[in-house]
């Protein structure tokens, strides 16, 4: 492993440690020759499917692209690295478990776009627009307002919950 500061490749590792999920070994090096500390990861070789891309054309899945689509639509959002590196983590690990040799580019983009709604709407509407890539101005209400509907019909949801735990909580009969 070269060192990323003076190229070297003598090295030595100084700390190992196993992943979150057990798939990765977080090992911190440090370079013989300017003393510089750096961290590797090392993960196992999986067989990740080709995805076709709209035009026909076939490339190897890029955990990368992934990583950096997410880091886009959640830059400037209080969201953290660690967060989003175990969100590409997840979609990687989906798309392995799923077998499949080839995968359209619309099953990872949805993906994203899945993880990316639960995790932060700013974030993903950023990727809708540039994913979706909208037209005008009125399929972007569009996407806005549905994100909307959908967040008013959580709220009352909750409220109804709340509500009946209230409720149900007042009517019971004391245990004195």
């Amino acid at each position: 492993m070269k060192c990323p500061a003076c190229r070297d490749l003598n090295n030595r590792v100084i700390d190992s440690r196993l992943g979150k999920d057990g798939d990765v070994i977080r090992r911190r090096r440090e370079c013989e020759k300017c003393g510089r500390r750096f961290t590797t990861y090392e993960r196992v070789e999986d067989y990740l499917p080709s995805v076709v891309k709209k035009d026909g054309r076939r490339e190897t899945f890029d955990r990368l692209k992934v990583l950096a689509g997410l880091k886009k639509a959640c830059e400037k959002r209080p969201i953290s690295v660690e967060t989003i590196e175990e969100t590409a983590d997840a979609i990687e690990r989906n798309l392995l478990e799923a077998g499949d040799k080839e995968v359209p580019s619309s099953v990872v983009g949805e993906a994203i776009m899945t993880a990316l709604h639960d995790l932060d709407s700013v974030a993903y509407v950023r990727f809708a627009s540039v994913y979706r890539s909208f037209q005008d101005i009125d399929e972007f209400v569009d996407e806005l307002e549905d994100l909307l509907k959908e967040r008013r019909g959580a709220r009352k949801s909750r409220r109804k919950r709340s509500a009946a735990g209230k409720v149900g909580g007042a009517n019971r009969p004391s245990s004195e």
